[in-house]
């Protein structure tokens, strides 16, 4: 097939702005909220990863009989999850991932520090064994706004990464696309989660989620041996009974 590919533009885009600014205020039916960056050509990406380009190869405006689409990206680009091959070398895999990483009851914790995710707050927060924890900081209404990089993102010390290990954390989620600072040593931060058996989600948008329990449905693409992959991400928060039934659950 002839390669006749268009890139779209932001003005041929698939999701232009408005759309994108749509697509957040408006919450699906049943309380589910889409916490997933959409992927678009020029959209933010980590310095050096590759750009992300989305393109039409075929389009029924064109005449052709179809639409299809062509996308070229890094696999950690917009919201994605890490495998621990991302930094271990005889690390698993994202295609065995076990469900449970990305799928069940989930805990939105609000950061306050404008730099760091420090031990001295997450102390606060009595985080269980088992628990799958997500992060909600400045990033989610200041860094999603612009197609810059920005260097000063809301990330983990390490100091806390390895106090979630002890606390024996299942997965752990960030609103940016590292868990690690820009300015940080990003191998040791990743190091202490995956070898520990920590599932990594990065790049989510939580604006709209407001922090406590919620089932969360996160699930990257199956990529054979992958260190990482796109992945769709979806909260529903619970109500106050339920959110304490599932803390004792976790407790035992």
């Amino acid at each position: 097939m002839e390669d006749r590919g268009v890139p779209l533009s932001p003005l041929r885009g698939i999701v232009r702005r408005p759309q994108i600014e749509r697509q957040r205020q408006r919450k699906p039916k049943g309380g589910w909220i889409d916490v997933t960056v959409p992927l678009r050509t020029g959209m933010v990406r980590w310095p050096g990863n590759p750009p992300v380009r989305v393109r039409r190869v075929m389009d029924l405006n064109r005449g052709d009989e179809c639409t299809l689409t062509a996308l070229s990206l890094g696999v950690h680009s917009g919201t994605h999850m890490d495998a621990p091959l991302h930094f271990l070398r005889a690390g698993l895999g994202i295609d065995a991932m076990p469900v449970g990483a990305g799928v069940g009851r989930a805990r939105v914790i609000a950061i306050k520090d404008p730099a760091l995710i420090t031990v001295e707050e997450l102390r606060r927060h009595r985080i269980r064994r088992g628990e799958r924890v997500v992060f909600k900081t400045r990033n989610s209404p200041r860094c999603w706004k612009t197609d810059r990089f920005l260097k000063d993102f809301v990330s983990l010390s390490a100091a806390a990464a390895r106090w979630l290990v002890a606390r024996g954390v299942r997965t752990v989620g960030i609103d940016y696309l590292s868990i690690a600072g820009y300015e940080s040593d990003t191998a040791e931060i990743h190091t202490i989660l995956l070898k520990a058996g920590i599932w990594i989600i990065e790049g989510l948008n939580l604006s709209e989620v407001r922090p406590g329990m919620c089932d969360m449905l996160c699930l990257p693409l199956k990529i054979a041996a992958g260190d990482g992959a796109p992945a769709r991400a979806l909260l529903k928060p619970v109500g106050p009974k339920h959110a304490r039934s599932e803390k004792r659950k976790v407790a035992t």
